[in-house]
């Protein structure tokens, strides 16, 4: 099969590779979308231990099943693999799972390929209406869901009233403020630095879409949720601002591990942070479900290119040469 593979820090080769081994239970699917993530960005750029090259990254895949109990349907991946047994997955909390795997990450290789391996269990069949394209946004949209929904349980408030604010306008923030909306939020800004991401953030589901400076300017404790989808100091710290006394922080972006966090502030003024990690399997369907149904909107966003054009992508990611939110592969 081709691939798109991972050989060193900022290195992505277009090459023949060996099809994956199916094991028992698992089944084989033909990838016909697969989008970039952040987390293909911190591999490319050598950042993260759990991605050695040389490996095949990419997680968020949609195909067609060719070996396996689903044989000739179309489907959407949810990557996450755990245990089964454990306490987490026992609890239906398997994105909690202390063995659990991903695709993309080793030993498992991922989905920037013509073939990827999956537990028969983890694939969602996708209804003819719906593009493969749509259907890959099943992974990074989950995780939004997935922090919408931790927060809306710890609100001291009904969802439909609580002003919120996203703090980032990539896949990952703007799954976010579509899974607000879809989950009863009416009262949505995006805070997003990239001035070529905010034509198509306003497009995208009809949101205040602000800069971080005016976001700045606006007086401290203005917001009832407030969702990072970024994660870097700067960007907590923006959290803790804007988050009223009483209110909720959820946490999803990775982007680092340390500072931003006013921590006198949240004691003194009870704001409840919450990390957000992935998703679980019901949160996956719930998102796969929202996406066929049109409640997560016209998905129209993503910039779709071939697989062979990967390098290229990735290049243009981090040059900062990419408007739309996220980028979708054809192998």
């Amino acid at each position: 099969m081709k691939a798109l593979v991972y050989t060193s820090p900022k290195s992505l080769v277009y090459r023949d590779e060996p099809d994956p081994v199916l094991p028992d239970g698992q089944s084989l699917v033909r990838v016909d979308a697969v989008g970039i993530c952040g987390s293909d960005m911190h591999a490319y750029l050598g950042h993260d231990e759990r991605r050695p090259p040389p490996l095949i990254l990419g997680h968020e895949a949609a195909g067609v099943v060719v070996k396996g109990p689903l044989e000739g349907k179309r489907v959407t991946v949810n990557p996450l693999a755990a245990c089964g047994t454990c306490r987490a997955c026992r609890s239906g909390r398997s994105n909690l799972c202390p063995d659990r795997q991903i695709l993309s990450m080793a030993p498992r290789q991922g989905a920037f390929a013509e073939l990827i391996a999956s537990p028969a269990d983890n694939l969602v069949e996708i209804p003819e209406h719906v593009s493969f394209e749509k259907a890959s946004l099943a992974e990074p949209l989950a995780c939004g869901w997935h922090g919408v929904r931790l927060g809306k349980t710890a609100l001291d408030q009904v969802l439909s009233e609580a002003r919120c604010l996203v703090i980032g306008g990539g896949a990952i923030g703007l799954g976010a403020a579509l899974s607000l909306k879809a989950q009863g939020a009416r009262d949505i800004t995006i805070c997003e630095a990239n001035q070529q991401r905010l034509p198509a953030l306003r497009r995208a589901g009809g949101f205040n879409v602000e800069t971080p400076d005016a976001v700045q300017l606006e007086a401290p404790g203005g917001y009832d949720l407030v969702i990072d989808g970024v994660g870097y100091a700067a960007t907590r710290a923006s959290a803790s601002r804007a988050v009223r006394p009483g209110g909720v922080i959820v946490h999803i972006g990775l982007g680092d591990g340390e500072g931003g966090l006013d921590i006198r502030r949240m004691t003194l003024q009870e704001i409840t942070f919450i990390g957000a990690y992935t998703y679980t399997p019901e949160d996956f369907r719930e998102t796969a479900k929202a996406i066929f149904d049109g409640r997560l909107g016209a998905l129209d966003w993503p910039d779709i290119r071939p697989l062979e054009d990967g390098g290229a992508a990735f290049a243009d990611i981090l040059a900062g040469q990419v408007s739309a939110p996220k980028i979708i592969l054809n192998p």
